[in-house]
């Protein structure tokens, strides 16, 4: 058994749908959540940039002593996950591989698209990922590069109608692509599941990479010696890079409870 703590670290508020799932599948796991929110978003920033940035949320996880590590950002697991496996001798968990092999079991009609931040799209990790695992599949892709900010500003209600516009001008081409499968290919865009389902249609099985990548952990977990003590009541921490108060009043309506008094501001520079 190891007590220590699961680091997560996305550019902002997405990587709590993969504490959330973690949570739910793990609870007596210590996890320590740090969203750079003082530089979200990432996706729009250069390769070099992307590197830094990756690097420095991962150092500050990395001096907790931590057992493992998710990376929860898949602009930066597009861009920079082979530089922080190589750097840390811990478990590193990227978010493209476990919802791609998802959206390959799950398709059945062979066409599977792919939403993301610019850099996510631009790397092609996604689409390398699926030509290994489903070679014979369409893969259609487009970026939504407003998507992060409508969650980092709580515009996520499936009536929202400043987010249904935007989605549907990103969304039109792949619905009429006849798509079966998303892969909802950054961890902020599970928090507009409502809006995007409304825009693709029932039919339309929706892909939450983080949640894919909480169960891959898990599933880790259970299968080896790292996982906490049975009956051990897990804790979060959260650390962002910008102000409290607006992410803790977000994380709390998202996580279903208060976690005000668990969130500190901290500098990465």
């Amino acid at each position: 058994m190891d007590a220590r703590a699961v680091g997560v670290f996305d550019s902002g508020l997405g990587g709590l749908t993969t504490v959330k799932k973690l949570a739910e599948l793990l609870p007596g796991e210590n996890i320590i959540y740090l969203g750079d929110t003082g530089r979200v978003p990432y996706g729009s920033r250069s390769r070099e940039t992307i590197i830094k940035y990756a690097r420095q949320d991962a150092a500050f996880l990395a001096g907790f002593d931590i057992k493992a590590m998710i990376v929860a950002c898949n602009t930066v697991c597009s861009t920079a996950f082979d530089i922080l496996k190589q750097t840390y001798d811990i478990p590193i968990y990227g978010v493209v591989d476990p919802p791609a092999r998802t959206a390959a079991a799950l398709t059945k009609n062979g066409k599977i698209g792919i939403v993301g931040t610019a850099a996510t799209i631009k790397s092609g990790a996604y689409e390398a990922a699926l030509k290994q695992i489903a070679p014979e599949a369409s893969v259609y892709s487009t970026p939504c590069p407003l998507f992060v900010p409508l969650v980092e500003n709580g515009r996520t209600q499936n009536d929202d109608m400043a987010a249904l516009i935007i989605a549907e001008e990103y969304l039109t081409d792949l619905r009429e692509a006849g798509i079966d499968t998303l892969i909802l290919g950054c961890t902020h865009y599970p928090l507009l599941r409502g809006v995007i389902s409304k825009i693709m249609g029932s039919g339309v099985a929706l892909i939450d990479s983080g949640a894919e990548t909480a169960k891959l952990v898990a599933s880790d977990f259970l299968a080896g010696k790292v996982r906490a003590a049975e009956g051990a009541e897990g804790e979060i921490r959260f650390f962002v890079t910008d102000s409290i108060e607006g992410f803790s009043i977000l994380a709390s309506q998202y996580m279903e409870s208060d976690v005000q008094g668990q969130v500190n501001q901290i500098s990465l520079e």
